[in-house]
């Protein structure tokens, strides 16, 4: 473990508890309310969030091999999303909570056992982007998707 991965590691596991808070003060009728960015319920989303880290984790264990991921692209991905987020209209409050612990506590682990130079290794993460490196994809895809889905989710409930 290097210092940057602790580093990182810290500022996820501090926006995930800023994230815990607001999903454990949620009432029903808010869980049922659609965002404005996603036009998903808040339940979809904060789901979604939960059920991301692992696969993102393991992208950030990939890259840190200096490896990429074959043959995926962002469409693939948006598809990805909306099958989810029909398998997943009715997910309970309860379930993603529990989920969302498990899988911040999965991809905190690894994002610690990884070293500066794991973390400057890059690869292709989507055949239509450009390369990124692992530290890359822990700061936009990691920590970057907790904010960027939980600011909508904010501004949904009004939190």
């Amino acid at each position: 473990m290097g210092a940057k991965a602790e580093a990182l590691a810290k500022q996820f596991e501090a926006k995930a508890q800023e994230v815990m808070a607001v999903l454990e003060k949620l009432s029903d009728a808010d869980w049922k309310k659609v965002t404005a960015a996603e036009k998903w319920s808040v339940a979809v989303t904060a789901h979604h969030v939960a059920t991301a880290h692992d696969p993102i984790a393991n992208i950030v264990k990939t890259l840190a091999a200096g490896q990429s991921i074959p043959h995926f692209t962002t469409s693939m991905l948006e598809e990805l999303n909306a099958k989810h987020a029909k398998e997943f209209a009715n997910v309970s409050k309860a379930e993603t909570i529990a989920l969302y612990k498990k899988s911040v506590a999965a991809a905190a682990a690894l994002v610690r056992s990884l070293g500066d130079e794991q973390l400057g290794k890059s690869g292709t993460v989507f055949a239509d982007s450009p390369p990124m490196s692992a530290q890359q994809m822990i700061t936009n895809a990691l920590i970057g998707h907790i904010e960027e889905h939980f600011e909508s989710i904010r501004k949904t409930v009004r939190a």
